[in-house]
């Protein structure tokens, strides 16, 4: 019987394709807080936030559908309704407005420069993981939903 495999620890690495690396840079770095973690060349930026690590790359980006959104995680939708109207006096443009999700979820998405999706979401797996809950969910209290935010 073979070992069982080691347990990931999540999706922590995201790369996109941006017109404008500047542009990108702002916004991810500038409004979202990511900090600059290696510049190789004019044309890779990588980025990251607290243990996460997104990767930026000039170039034409796919429109085949492949990538649907990116999502950013916070503890209470209180934070996301703050960061929602941070961005939006920044001018950056609202994809959908703040709303409770059936999975107890709650988010909203906003457009990077390049319009990409970008998810900002209170998710309570994601929560109760941050607070030393690793099981991310496994005892709550509806077999149809992790919780609510």
């Amino acid at each position: 019987m073979s070992e069982p495999l080691p347990a990931p620890y999540g999706l922590r690495h995201v790369a996109l394709k941006v017109r404008d690396m500047a542009a990108a840079e702002a916004f991810y770095a500038g409004l979202l807080g990511f900090s600059v973690e290696w510049r190789p060349d004019p044309e890779s930026l990588y980025l990251r936030l607290r243990g996460d690590s997104l990767a930026l790359h000039r170039g034409e980006p796919a429109r085949h559908g492949v990538l649907e959104h990116l999502g950013i995680a916070f503890a209470k939708p209180s934070d996301v309704d703050a960061w929602v109207r941070h961005l939006s006096s920044h001018g950056v443009r609202l994809l959908a407005p703040a709303r409770q999700h059936r999975d107890g979820a709650y988010s909203a998405y906003v457009a990077d420069p390049d319009g990409n999706a970008v998810q900002l979401i209170c998710h309570p797996p994601i929560v109760e993981f941050e607070e030393g809950r690793p099981d991310g969910g496994a005892q709550s209290p509806s077999a149809n939903s992790p919780g609510s935010c």
